[in-house]
């Protein structure tokens, strides 16, 4: 039986078209005053996942 697609996932992570998983880069909730408008502009990017992260979130994704 095929394994079902985790929807969480698929709202929280993206595959790019070569295969890498980007995900939303972290310290974007909450103490943003003393951040600068750079680095709060930068955390807007999605962050590219380590290989073996990558692997976990595509098994889970069903790719």
């Amino acid at each position: 039986m095929k394994a079902k697609t985790r929807k969480s996932l698929t709202k929280r992570f993206k595959v790019t078209k070569t295969g890498k998983v980007l995900r939303r880069a972290v310290g974007q909730d909450h103490l943003l005053a003393k951040q600068s408008s750079n680095k709060r502009r930068s955390l807007r990017k999605m962050v590219k996942m380590s290989e073996a992260e990558a692997k976990k979130i595509k098994k889970l994704l069903g790719k």
